[in-house]
């Protein structure tokens, strides 16, 4: 063999050796087209999917950052109301504080409805109109409760006896919608209106009461009297009753009605009450502010309680009772940085027991209600009207 010449050979050997001769192969393709393509085949449904995963996770967990915005305002509100009851130079009573509140919420809530042209406001829908006045009444009812603690408590106390509402709405269902009222829910009634006892530190239970303590003695802690502080218990337990049926009713009227309907009757209705109260009773007279930052803390009243409750009933509207439940509890943790940042003051070991005691009632309380519903979710479609939320508190 010469490997200087060409030999012939058969036209079936020549075209295999022909087809298998590198100098006859074809150049390669370039795949950089295909590669790119296929990556924007790949990019486009995790695009899809992180947008998906999104949307998702707004639409699930919205109704639940209404809430929390809505705790916070409640939060800051109720730190000028305290502020504002317990000035030295002038004394604004729970009443007046509600009638600013409502008056300047009422106000904004109409401005704003009618700007937007809000379906069948300011009345709304006739046949679920007597659930709206039950709404605002009783909503006043609470509101009265709060404003009333928060001028002889502290506000990490009067913010801790809101949460036994779990318990009184599970009272409340059961006298109203002939709701069961389990062995369970009873021991964390029982569970509950103990916190409350030791929220309330009673002389003749605890002849050794501790009082908040501050760090900075320059700043006085207020004194109330313990006749004061049991008034101030009380009616704030009959402010969570009004609060549960309150949030009850919103709960049964669901989507019949604007969030804005609901919170103008509420405002309506405790502008009026409150307005009549004062000019009615013999000891209670209105008071106006004599000092810019007087004005500053009604202008954060008026305000931030819109805020308060137009969040708040579109939260409710979007989100399950239990997860916006829990949720509430940060208020409590608001109050006690507040008392710290602000009047320099601890709670004492009583008032923490009571806080530990009351919001594991709420918590049993939320959870026997989900798993329940839960049961009860695969053999029947549950009736909206039915549903309420035992977990608030306003």
């Amino acid at each position: 063999m010469s490997y200087g010449t060409i030999q012939d050979v058969p036209p079936a050997t020549g075209r295999a050796q022909v087809r298998f001769a590198p100098d006859t192969l074809p150049a390669p393709v370039s795949t950089h087209a295909d590669e790119g393509a296929s990556s924007e085949r790949q990019d486009a449904p995790l695009l899809e999917r992180v947008g998906s995963g999104f949307k998702s996770f707004y639409d699930r967990n919205f109704g639940l950052f209404l809430v929390f915005l809505a705790q916070t305002c409640g939060s800051v509100m109720n730190i000028a109301a305290k502020l504002l009851a317990n000035d030295p130079s002038i004394k604004f009573h729970a009443l007046q504080i509600i009638f600013i509140r409502m008056l300047c919420t009422s106000i904004i809530c109409s401005i704003y409805s009618w700007y937007k042209g809000v379906p069948d406001f300011p009345f709304g829908q006739r046949g679920i109109r007597w659930l709206l006045v039950l709404r605002g009444a009783a909503g006043f009812f609470g509101l009265f409760g709060l404003y009333y603690s928060l001028s002889w408590l502290e506000i990490a106390d009067a913010t801790v006896i809101t949460f036994i509402v779990p318990t009184t709405t599970a009272i409340v269902c059961f006298l109203w919608l002939r709701e069961p009222f389990t062995w369970k829910e009873a021991l964390c009634s029982l569970i509950a209106f103990t916190g409350v006892l030791f929220v309330a530190r009673p002389p003749w239970l605890f002849p050794q009461t501790h009082r908040p303590s501050s760090d900075d003695p320059k700043v006085p802690v207020p004194s109330v009297s313990p006749e004061q502080r049991a008034l101030a218990i009380l009616i704030a337990i009959f402010g969570t009753l009004g609060a549960s049926t309150a949030y009850a009713t919103i709960r049964v009227i669901g989507k019949r009605a604007h969030s804005l309907v609901s919170v103008n009757y509420f405002s309506v209705i405790a502008t009026l009450a409150s307005f009549i109260i004062i000019m009615v009773h013999p000891d209670l007279h209105f008071v106006f502010p004599t000092t810019i930052l007087q004005w500053g803390f009604i202008a954060i009243i008026g305000v931030f309680g819109f805020l308060l409750q137009f969040l708040l009933t579109e939260g409710l509207q979007r989100e399950k009772g239990g997860r916006a439940t829990n949720l509430t509890y940060v208020q409590l943790v608001f109050a006690l940085i507040v008392e710290r940042l602000i009047w320099g003051t601890t709670p004492p070991v009583e008032s923490l027991v009571g806080a530990a005691l009351i919001i594991a009632a709420a918590v049993a309380v939320s959870l026997q209600k989900q798993a329940s519903k839960g049961e009860v979710k695969g053999k029947q479609v549950e009736d909206e009207e039915r549903r309420l939320l035992e977990n608030q508190a306003d």
